[in-house]
């Protein structure tokens, strides 16, 4: 059966801009938006909340813990709600940072995430950032982009973010030698499909790197049994 919605997707290493970057274009677009990183952050919060012993978590459990994990399209996105509430500053928290690489190679993990990713686009025009999109979860994509960037920029844009200052040449080491074995741990997640559009954003600002995604959604995702859904 032909897919009503549209879907734009997007791939690519940690810290390489997609989730904000998809936020915007979806804003843009009047689509939404869905990071799937998020629902395997939200799974990992719910897990930390049964057990700390990270080192013993088993498959079964986490996927246990993910059903208490709700996915609610709210002002144009999709929100993985935990225990009802959003708790933002919990999924994006370093216990769940430390946490997520591990769960997120977990086979039946992907599976429920990617059930839930597939689901948006059943009612919603989606922009979906993460990984396996343009491979796995959507290779009917009507656009499918993959973004790249220096580690070290990587690394100075993340700790910007998440310091709200510049960051130092050695915090940017550091950073960029977690960023690299992260990589590493990824690498069978992190894989650019045939058929995707190769941006490296190294030297792009983030408005650079919107107007040029969504110039290439606009020429390719015009179609007139598509129906656009920002509400809910």
């Amino acid at each position: 059966m032909t897919r009503r919605h549209r879907v734009i997707a997007i791939d690519g290493p940690a810290a390489s801009g997609k989730s904000s970057t998809a936020q915007w274009v979806a804003r843009r677009l009047g689509f939404h938006h869905v990071d799937s990183g998020a629902l395997y952050r939200a799974a990992t919060a719910a897990q930390l909340l049964r057990s700390r012993d990270v080192d013993h978590w088993t498959e079964a459990a986490v996927v246990e813990a993910a059903r208490s994990v709700t996915f609610v399209a709210r002002s144009g996105a999709f929100v993985p709600l935990l225990h009802d509430e959003p708790n933002e500053s919990e999924l994006r928290g370093a216990d769940v940072t430390r946490a997520v690489s591990r769960v997120a190679a977990m086979p039946s993990v992907r599976k429920w995430v990617n059930e839930h990713v597939r689901r948006t686009a059943d009612s919603h025009d989606v922009v979906v950032d993460g990984r396996d999109i343009g491979t796995v979860v959507f290779p009917d994509a009507d656009l499918k982009l993959f973004l790249i960037a220096d580690p070290w920029e990587r690394a100075r844009r993340r700790l910007m973010q998440r310091l709200g200052r510049h960051p130092t040449d050695d915090e940017i080491a550091e950073e960029t030698d977690h960023i690299v074995h992260r990589d590493a741990r990824d690498a069978t997640q992190t894989v650019q499909a045939n058929d995707a559009v190769l941006i490296d954003t190294t030297y792009l600002t983030q408005e650079d790197q919107v107007e040029r995604i969504v110039a290439l959604a606009k020429a390719v995702t015009h179609r007139p049994d598509a129906t656009s859904n920002v509400d809910g």
